[in-house]
């Protein structure tokens, strides 16, 4: 026997409202598979539920109710699987656009934060805590520093770095940095979306001791970090990170990073597998 969902039911099932099925139910793109014939309610199949879904999916994608109404009423299926076909594509260029914008909001929070901790901080202390999740990178080959040649369309550097059938498969954020390892340094991207390739590295979750500091400094803090970190910690740093903060035209700054060894989930930090060489 099919099983019938009342009106509220429907709504609930597809997040919206009543009022919004009765107009779908008005203008003909969606009718209930039965209508009570004595209190005029209206009942939804399951297969009502399906549509009703594929309504809202479409109208997310910013499709006039017409238009929706049009194509779902085609007589050839193979029309409606290849309009839906190339919606899904839609959905995904859509889904990439917002994944570039949160990163660009990440960032500028980011920087925000580091601006409100600058403010809370008392200068004379210099160093802080802060806590960061799991960041996988990407290191260059061949850059060890910060110049403004290698700034100025530093991204492209990375995507370069990808074989073009793999390319599809990575997006970093708008950011840049040091990684040093055994005494060498590489510059890096921070990727958002990745596929196992060489030069990856994961810097692990937990709680950094930072400075913020400059070109001129940069050298003593990150001694003085390390130091701390043994010290206070009784750890020693595997490795260490310097954020490179864009502070105006042709000038930049620094938050050095040193990983205190402790962790969100209370486990140690990984061993790096593939040590950093010279090339």
């Amino acid at each position: 026997m099919e099983k019938y969902f009342s009106i509220g039911e429907a709504a609930k099932a597809v997040h919206t409202t009543s009022e919004t099925l009765r107009h779908y139910d008005r203008i003909g793109l969606v009718k209930p598979g039965k209508r009570d014939e004595w209190t005029n309610y209206r009942y939804y199949t399951g297969q009502d539920i399906v549509r009703l879904n594929t309504v809202r999916a479409l109208q997310l994608m910013d499709l006039p109710l017409q238009e929706i109404k049009k194509v779902l009423e085609y007589d050839d299926l193979e029309q409606i699987i290849d309009f839906l076909n190339r919606a899904e594509k839609k959905a995904d260029e859509k889904i990439e656009a917002l994944q570039y914008s949160k990163s660009k909001i990440q960032l500028a929070k980011a920087d925000y934060e580091r601006k409100l901790q600058g403010q809370q901080r008392q200068k004379s202390a210099g160093a802080f805590l802060k806590e960061y999740p799991e960041r996988v990178i990407l290191l260059s080959d061949t850059l060890e520093a910060p110049a403004l040649d290698n700034l100025w369309n530093y991204l492209s550097h990375f995507y370069d770095k990808v074989t073009p059938a793999l390319k599809d498969q990575f997006f970093f954020e708008d950011l840049a940095g040091i990684y040093t390892e055994n005494g060498i340094s590489r510059l890096f991207a921070v990727c958002v979306r990745y596929t196992e390739i060489d030069g990856l590295r994961t810097l692990p979750e937990g709680t950094y001791l930072c400075a913020d500091c400059t070109e001129e400094n940069r050298e003593e803090t990150l001694r003085g970090l390390i130091d701390a970190v043994r010290t206070e910690y009784g750890t020693e740093p595997a490795f260490t990170v310097q954020l490179i903060v864009v502070s105006g035209i042709l000038h930049w700054n620094y938050e050095v990073q040193v990983f205190t060894g402790r962790r969100g989930n209370g486990l140690p930090a990984p061993a790096h597998s593939q040590p950093l060489q010279e090339t």
